[in-house]
């Protein structure tokens, strides 16, 4: 139960390549990652409710109504409906469909353009966009953003991103 948790604590924002069926305890386990990518073959279905237990599991009411409102997730949970890849992506279940086959190069070619950005701006972005979707108030959400802009500031990252401009290269994060 702790691993849709440490998924979200991660510095890192993990990826899920989503490849065939995602049901109960596994789609569960692909909203614990920050971006989903599905494979056309993919189906995610909350499981348990068709086989006389719940459909909740490992964060999934929490998470999945964040992901795709509150009626749809409702519908996906209490029917067990089982949703395939396009009508995911409708509901922003996930972030792109690619043909079966090409789910993990996708994934991996994501995860290598993230790996060139500063990786103290994707760790606080991930960390801010968590939290602030349980911020009291759009106030204290912009609060808390400012902070960790001030914060970025001192890493001499923008310096960088200004002379890689200028030089015509990709910048060189070292923070």
């Amino acid at each position: 139960s702790g691993v849709v948790p440490a998924m979200r604590a991660m510095q890192q924002p993990v990826i899920a390549a989503v490849n065939g069926a995602a049901y109960g305890g596994g789609m569960c386990m692909t909203l614990g990652a920050d971006i989903r990518i599905a494979a056309e073959s993919a189906v995610f279905c909350g499981a348990g409710v068709l086989n006389g237990l719940t459909a909740s599991e490992l964060g999934v009411t929490y998470l999945l109504p964040r992901a795709i409102g509150t009626s749809n997730a409702a519908w996906m949970l209490l029917t067990g409906t089982k949703v395939g890849c396009a009508e995911a992506q409708r509901l922003g279940l996930v972030t792109k469909v690619v043909p079966d086959g090409a789910v993990v190069d996708e994934a991996l070619a994501l995860a290598a353009g993230l790996c060139e950005l500063s990786p103290f701006g994707v760790h606080m972005t991930k960390q801010t966009l968590w939290a602030n979707l349980e911020a009291t108030s759009l106030t204290a959400a912009i609060e808390l953003e400012n902070r960790n802009q001030l914060l970025a500031g001192y890493t001499g990252n923008l310096e960088e991103a200004k002379a890689a401009f200028r030089e015509k290269r990709k910048p060189r994060y070292r923070d």
